[in-house]
């Protein structure tokens, strides 16, 4: 599940900040991603293993529209597409003509990219969730309740009160870091987006 790994990459300026806790956050999260009925942006993408060595970098395409749909697009020379319709995931690899179809079940919504579209009410049951405020950047790092996920902490980063960039550590260290730019918010998204038909000839896994 390694190619669903997503995220962010901005270093926050520290001038005077102030810390809020659990319960604070949640909240003012919750609010900042309900705002955001329906996202656009190209996006950057850097994964560093835990050294600080650059392993890969990508860029792309992403939107979202609420509750659930989500499709996330690398662009060559390290093509993928992540699809969502709110019920099940679409993870295709054109390079190995792999179609991989998973249920978008609980570990799966916990998924960065996914969690930008998801359910917010489950936020809080999720992941223990804290933020700190620097001029018009706010970051929320987010750990997650229980040990069965595919990261230890994730970063998201807003600006101005528009999400402006991500980080994903993971347990070996490995850090993917995203930044989002050209961000558009609650304009129109064609449905046609948000599914996706199994390319002729392709291997599909079922899972």
């Amino acid at each position: 599940m390694h190619k669903l790994r997503c995220f962010a990459l901005a270093a926050l300026a520290a001038v005077s900040f102030s810390v809020h806790a659990d319960q604070a956050s949640v909240g003012r999260l919750s609010q900042l991603l309900d705002k955001a009925q329906t996202l656009t942006a190209r996006f950057s993408q850097l994964t560093l293993d835990g050294s600080g060595t650059r392993l890969q970098e990508t860029a792309g395409n992403m939107s979202l529209k609420r509750p659930g749909l989500f499709r996330w697009h690398s662009d060559a020379p390290q093509e993928q597409l992540l699809v969502s319709d709110g019920k099940q995931v679409w993870l295709y690899d054109p390079d190995l003509e792999q179609v991989t179809i998973r249920k978008l079940d609980l570990r799966l919504t916990q998924t960065p990219a996914l969690l930008l579209s998801g359910d917010i009410s489950k936020i809080e049951s999720s992941f223990d969730v804290t933020s700190k405020d620097a001029g018009n950047v706010v970051d929320f790092v987010l750990k997650p309740k229980t040990k069965d996920t595919l990261f230890d902490s994730l970063r998201l980063s807003f600006r101005n009160g528009v999400i402006n960039d991500m980080q994903l550590i993971d347990g070996a260290g490995q850090r993917t870091n995203i930044l989002f730019f050209n961000v558009k918010l609650n304009e129109p998204v064609a449905a046609s987006q948000f599914t996706f038909q199994v390319p002729k000839g392709a291997d599909v896994i079922q899972e």
